[in-house]
Protein backbone atom coordinates (compact mmCIF):
# COMPACT_ATOMS: atom_id res chain seq x y z
CA UNK A 1 0.00 0.00 0.00
CA UNK A 2 1.24 3.46 -0.84
CA UNK A 3 1.31 6.06 1.91
CA UNK A 4 3.16 8.76 -0.02
CA UNK A 5 0.08 10.97 -0.19
CA UNK A 6 -0.50 13.21 2.80
CA UNK A 7 -3.15 11.81 5.13
CA UNK A 8 -5.22 15.00 4.86
CA UNK A 9 -5.54 14.70 1.07
CA UNK A 10 -8.82 13.25 -0.11
CA UNK A 11 -7.62 11.00 -2.89
CA UNK A 12 -9.59 8.10 -4.32
CA UNK A 13 -8.26 4.81 -2.97
CA UNK A 14 -7.58 1.86 -5.26
CA UNK A 15 -7.97 -1.84 -4.35
CA UNK A 16 -6.58 -4.50 -6.69
CA UNK A 17 -8.26 -7.89 -6.24
CA UNK A 18 -6.55 -10.89 -7.81
CA UNK A 19 -6.68 -14.62 -7.27
CA UNK A 20 -2.95 -14.40 -6.61
CA UNK A 21 -1.35 -12.32 -3.86
CA UNK A 22 1.80 -12.02 -5.97
CA UNK A 23 -0.11 -10.73 -9.00
CA UNK A 24 -2.08 -8.19 -6.94
CA UNK A 25 1.12 -6.93 -5.29
CA UNK A 26 3.01 -6.75 -8.59
CA UNK A 27 0.23 -4.80 -10.33
CA UNK A 28 0.05 -2.42 -7.34
CA UNK A 29 3.83 -1.90 -7.55
CA UNK A 30 3.68 -1.30 -11.31
CA UNK A 31 0.78 1.13 -11.10
CA UNK A 32 2.27 3.19 -8.27
CA UNK A 33 5.67 3.17 -9.97
CA UNK A 34 4.17 4.58 -13.16
CA UNK A 35 2.14 7.22 -11.32
CA UNK A 36 5.06 9.61 -11.21
CA UNK A 37 7.02 11.38 -8.53
CA UNK A 38 4.32 13.30 -6.70
CA UNK A 39 1.81 12.15 -4.12
CA UNK A 40 0.42 8.74 -5.00
CA UNK A 41 -3.15 7.67 -4.36
CA UNK A 42 -3.43 4.96 -1.73
CA UNK A 43 -3.31 1.52 -3.31
CA UNK A 44 -3.76 -1.87 -1.66
CA UNK A 45 -3.51 -5.34 -3.14
CA UNK A 46 -6.03 -7.94 -1.99
CA UNK A 47 -4.83 -11.16 -3.52
CA UNK A 48 -5.28 -14.81 -2.78
CA UNK A 49 -7.08 -16.39 0.14
CA UNK A 50 -6.43 -16.02 3.87
CA UNK A 51 -4.02 -18.97 3.82
CA UNK A 52 -1.88 -17.52 1.03
CA UNK A 53 -3.28 -19.81 -1.65
CA UNK A 54 -5.03 -18.97 -4.86
CA UNK A 55 -8.53 -17.58 -4.52
CA UNK A 56 -10.28 -14.48 -3.27
CA UNK A 57 -11.13 -13.39 0.23
CA UNK A 58 -13.89 -11.02 1.25
CA UNK A 59 -11.97 -10.32 4.46
CA UNK A 60 -8.84 -9.28 2.54
CA UNK A 61 -10.88 -7.10 0.18
CA UNK A 62 -12.69 -5.39 3.08
CA UNK A 63 -9.43 -4.76 4.92
CA UNK A 64 -7.75 -3.36 1.80
CA UNK A 65 -10.69 -1.05 1.09
CA UNK A 66 -10.66 0.26 4.66
CA UNK A 67 -6.90 0.82 4.45
CA UNK A 68 -7.12 3.01 1.32
CA UNK A 69 -10.29 4.95 2.17
CA UNK A 70 -9.50 8.67 2.48
CA UNK A 71 -13.09 9.87 2.08
CA UNK A 72 -13.07 10.36 -1.70
CA UNK A 73 -14.27 6.88 -2.59
CA UNK A 74 -12.65 3.56 -3.37
CA UNK A 75 -12.25 2.04 -6.83
CA UNK A 76 -11.97 -1.76 -6.85
CA UNK A 77 -10.47 -3.53 -9.86
CA UNK A 78 -10.57 -7.31 -10.19
CA UNK A 79 -8.90 -9.94 -12.32
CA UNK A 80 -11.26 -12.90 -12.88
CA UNK A 81 -14.86 -14.03 -12.36
CA UNK A 82 -14.99 -15.07 -8.72
CA UNK A 83 -13.10 -11.93 -7.69
CA UNK A 84 -15.91 -9.96 -9.30
CA UNK A 85 -18.49 -12.06 -7.45
CA UNK A 86 -16.67 -11.53 -4.14
CA UNK A 87 -16.72 -7.75 -4.56
CA UNK A 88 -20.35 -7.74 -5.75
CA UNK A 89 -21.35 -9.72 -2.65
CA UNK A 90 -19.56 -7.25 -0.39
CA UNK A 91 -21.24 -4.31 -2.12
CA UNK A 92 -24.64 -6.01 -1.76
CA UNK A 93 -24.10 -6.46 1.98
CA UNK A 94 -23.79 -2.70 2.23
CA UNK A 95 -21.70 -2.40 5.38
CA UNK A 96 -18.54 -4.34 4.55
CA UNK A 97 -16.92 -1.67 2.35
CA UNK A 98 -16.44 2.08 2.82
CA UNK A 99 -19.11 4.41 1.44
CA UNK A 100 -18.63 5.28 -2.23
CA UNK A 101 -16.88 2.04 -3.10
CA UNK A 102 -17.27 1.01 -6.74
CA UNK A 103 -16.46 -2.12 -8.65
CA UNK A 104 -14.75 -0.82 -11.79
CA UNK A 105 -15.18 -2.65 -15.09
CA UNK A 106 -11.68 -2.35 -16.53
CA UNK A 107 -8.76 -4.50 -17.63
CA UNK A 108 -6.76 -5.42 -14.56
CA UNK A 109 -3.25 -4.18 -15.38
CA UNK A 110 -3.94 -1.31 -17.78
CA UNK A 111 -6.97 -0.23 -15.79
CA UNK A 112 -5.01 -0.25 -12.54
CA UNK A 113 -2.31 1.98 -14.03
CA UNK A 114 -4.90 4.40 -15.41
CA UNK A 115 -6.82 4.43 -12.11
CA UNK A 116 -3.76 5.07 -9.95
CA UNK A 117 -2.36 7.78 -12.24
CA UNK A 118 -5.74 9.52 -12.43
CA UNK A 119 -6.47 9.22 -8.71
CA UNK A 120 -2.98 10.50 -7.88
CA UNK A 121 -3.75 13.63 -9.89
CA UNK A 122 -6.64 14.30 -7.51
CA UNK A 123 -9.51 13.22 -9.76
CA UNK A 124 -12.86 12.24 -8.31
CA UNK A 125 -14.19 8.67 -8.24
CA UNK A 126 -16.23 8.97 -11.46
CA UNK A 127 -13.19 10.25 -13.35
CA UNK A 128 -10.97 7.50 -11.94
CA UNK A 129 -13.56 4.91 -12.96
CA UNK A 130 -13.82 6.37 -16.48
CA UNK A 131 -10.04 6.44 -16.93
CA UNK A 132 -9.74 2.81 -15.87
CA UNK A 133 -12.61 1.71 -18.13
CA UNK A 134 -11.08 3.61 -21.05
CA UNK A 135 -8.13 1.23 -20.83
CA UNK A 136 -10.31 -1.28 -22.73
CA UNK A 137 -9.68 0.86 -25.83
CA UNK A 138 -5.86 0.71 -25.62
CA UNK A 139 -4.62 -0.99 -28.78
CA UNK A 140 -1.42 -3.03 -28.74
CA UNK A 141 -1.12 -3.68 -32.46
Amino acid sequence: MSDTARDDEKLVGIVLVSHSAAVAAAVAELATGLAGGGPTAPVAPAGGDEDGGLGTSSELVSAAAAAVDRGAGVAVLTDLGSAVLTVKALLAEGDELPPDTRLVDAPFVEGAVAAVVTASAGADLATVEAAAAEAYTYRKV
